[in-house]
């Protein structure tokens, strides 16, 4: 072999393993998924909210719910507003496309306006949980959804004074 082919071996050798190193693995069948909580602005001194864990949904998912690993406590939503935000849960799950989250509540939901506190009662989501329907699609690797826990949409009082948690949700 002459030296001319040799070094054209070896240069058309380098471009093909610099090409294929540049590709994008499009193999992973993964994302890694993160679930974050905020809130906007409400007058109040706390409201506070027992989320106990998080689930998913998927499109391909005959199972049924995903448990991710769920930060559980009670937080209270008014920490979490001027673009402040927190982990609530995350998993890796298979890249596919979300369709619903659910957010199954404890008992240890309130609210406090001044010094008084006063629980907040859940209609129907205390059984069910509370779902977000969506038709995301996930990105391969890592992906994220920022959930805006409306306290200002989501509280109503009663005439009886007493305060009911509708929960209001959005995706940002």
């Amino acid at each position: 072999m002459s030296v001319r082919n040799f070094c054209l071996l070896i240069i058309s050798a380098t471009m093909l393993l610099a090409i294929t190193s540049c590709q994008k693995d499009n193999k992973n069948d993964s994302t890694h998924l993160k679930i974050k909580l905020t809130d906007n602005p409400y007058q109040a001194s706390e409201v506070n909210v027992d989320i106990m864990e998080v689930n998913i949904k998927l499109n391909n998912d005959s199972a049924g719910w995903t448990r991710l690993e769920t930060h559980a406590g009670i937080y209270n939503l008014l920490d979490l507003q001027n673009g402040i935000d927190t982990v609530l849960a995350q998993g890796v799950i298979p890249t596919g496309t979300l369709k619903e989250i659910r957010f199954v509540l404890g008992n240890e939901n309130s609210i406090k306006i001044g010094d008084a506190a006063y629980p907040l009662t859940i209609p129907s989501g205390a059984e069910s949980g509370l779902k977000i329907k969506l038709n995301k699609t996930l990105n391969a690797s890592l992906d994220s959804l920022l959930i805006d826990f409306d306290a200002a949409l989501s509280i109503l009082q009663e005439g009886t004074g007493d305060y009911k948690l509708k929960p209001v949700l959005k995706i940002k």
